[in-house]
């Protein structure tokens, strides 16, 4: 059976349990990287939400409402753009290593952070897959 088959009351309930299930994915990297920091006393994890809020900067700045991220482009711009949301993912996961290794975190606090690395991944990943389909075209 198709989506488009489906009564209208149950396609909004079945994209309301969607939205719910990304929401819940963003709070348990929330919680994940505040535990990070909590649990062991330890407030210097929260170094990497940095790289979280300047990730879809280069986005909104450089791409546009084209949509052409996704595709091969000669637009300079557009390169740019990638190399810099790429930069800002790999510091994700490398500022939580430079602080373990410079042994200012703990081993716990490293698991948690990349721990809320990969499930914010998810998220953004759940969200694509959901903003493909025709329901969510809005977004």
């Amino acid at each position: 059976m198709e989506m488009a088959d489906l009564p209208g009351y149950v396609r909004a309930c079945l994209n309301t349990g969607k939205l719910a299930s990304l929401a819940i994915l963003v709070s348990g990297g929330i919680v994940l990287q505040i535990l990070a920091c909590a649990l062991y006393n330890n407030w210097w994890p929260m170094l990497s939400v940095l790289t979280y809020v300047l990730l879809p900067m280069p986005l909104l700045f450089f791409v546009g409402s084209d949509g052409s991220v996704f595709s091969e482009s000669d637009n300079s711009w557009v390169n740019f753009t990638k190399f810099l949301t790429g930069a800002s993912t790999v510091g994700g996961i490398a500022i939580p290593s430079i602080l373990k290794h410079a042994g200012v975190i703990c081993w716990g606090a490293f698991a948690m952070e990349l721990s809320s690395y990969f499930v914010f991944a998810l998220s953004i990943v759940c969200f694509l897959w959901m903003s493909d389909d025709d329901d969510y075209g809005m977004l």
